[in-house]
């Protein structure tokens, strides 16, 4: 008897394979993550007045997570680190002892991608939910069947729902969003938003940060994604949550000093790249456009920032690319033969994502030969 192949596979096996030396780079796809500080951005970091941010004097964190607060609606706001950890912080701050359990897309980051963070910190179950046939997005009539809302002692109570919005670069729907939050409240249960990337639904819908953050309570804003700082990310909630999430993140160990250089370059790009993800949006269009014209399939929604496609219809896996295309300054993830993610960012222009298509089409000739 053959048995099968075992062991998941994550979308980042291999990434650091097939490095691309910085003097000869044309463009990074692996992520919205790997941005580097511009020119701009290293001023304000050099010129930020600091302080101790343990003893909340340091005025440039003071200053971002004013501007978090304001512009989520949310009475105050937490710097932290990365998004794992805000992610982290928000849920252990509205649970408060087990047994206890969240629900989160089975696609999620809080699901797949924190190293089982909630079950450590949090001691909390998470039930992984998948969105109904015909369905990008979680739907409340798909949340209500998993929900737990009894008092029975075999079960863990679902305490918190966690969404995340974009997803894979899709947009959750505004008003889908509104009945998983009534839903919630009808059941007294808190709600978590993993808005790494609200920024850009925000940007491709016109709807307001404000409008989305309103529906929970607590939001992880990521500023090292698509907004391009180089590191950290903010927690907004009420007063009494931020307070206690303060607390945790100095239990974590996550407590820090003089950042208000790093504090700097989030304020940056909020006031200046925050207004032009539509620019990313409409790269992420034009090569998603370009990789159909030479006979991938997309197969994803290309609504923000990610460019999702099948290389099985062509027979060359992302190995295949990642390889190749790093031979002429192009960074991208590899993987086997099927779907593909690249990912479009400030330091990825319209003139780069024509040089990186005509070198994936070299490729293919190559291969052909």
């Amino acid at each position: 008897m053959t048995l099968p192949t075992a062991g998941a596979t994550s979308m980042y096996a291999g990434s650091i394979k097939a490095s691309v030396p910085a003097n000869v780079l044309v463009a990074d796809l692996r992520s919205d993550t790997v941005t580097t500080p511009t020119l701009e951005m290293r001023q304000v970091m050099a010129e930020a007045p600091v302080g101790d941010d343990v003893f909340e004097d340091d005025p440039t964190i003071l200053e971002l997570e004013a501007l978090g607060a304001s512009l989520s609606g949310h009475e105050a706001a937490l710097f932290c680190t990365s998004g794992t950890m805000t992610n982290q912080l928000g849920i252990r701050t509205l649970l408060t002892s087990p047994p206890h359990s969240i629900v989160a897309d089975a696609r999620s980051h809080i699901f797949n991608y924190e190293a089982s963070g909630v079950a450590h910190h949090s001691q909390a179950l998470i039930i992984p939910v998948s969105p109904d046939a015909g369905k990008n997005h979680l739907t409340a009539e798909a949340l209500a069947r998993r929900i737990i809302v009894d008092d029975d002692v075999h079960h863990a109570p679902t305490r918190v729902i966690c969404l995340e919005n974009t997803l894979g670069g899709e947009v959750f729907p505004y008003d889908e969003m509104v009945k998983i939050s009534e839903l919630a409240r009808k059941h007294g249960i808190f709600m978590h938003l993993d808005g790494a990337r609200l920024w850009n639904a925000s940007a491709a819908t016109g709807i307001d940060m404000k409008r989305y953050c309103q529906l929970f309570d607590t939001v992880s804003l990521c500023l090292s994604k698509g907004l391009g700082a180089p590191i950290g990310s903010i927690l907004v909630g009420s007063q009494q949550n931020i307070k206690k999430a303060r607390h945790f993140r100095k239990m974590f160990g996550g407590g820090w000093r003089q950042a208000g250089i790093l504090a700097a370059a989030g304020i940056y790009v909020i006031q200046h790249h925050f207004p032009r993800l539509s620019v990313d949006h409409a790269n992420a269009r034009l090569l998603a456009d370009k990789l159909t014209g030479l006979g991938f399939t997309v197969t994803r929604a290309v609504e923000t920032n990610m460019v999702w496609f099948d290389t099985t219809s062509l027979g060359v896996s992302g190995d295949e690319l990642r390889d190749a295309l790093a031979t002429r300054g192009v960074r991208v993830l590899g993987g086997g033969v099927g779907e593909q993610r690249w990912v479009v960012h400030h330091q990825v222009t319209a003139e780069a994502v024509e040089v990186l298509v005509a070198a994936v089409g070299e490729v293919l000739v190559t291969r052909g030969k």
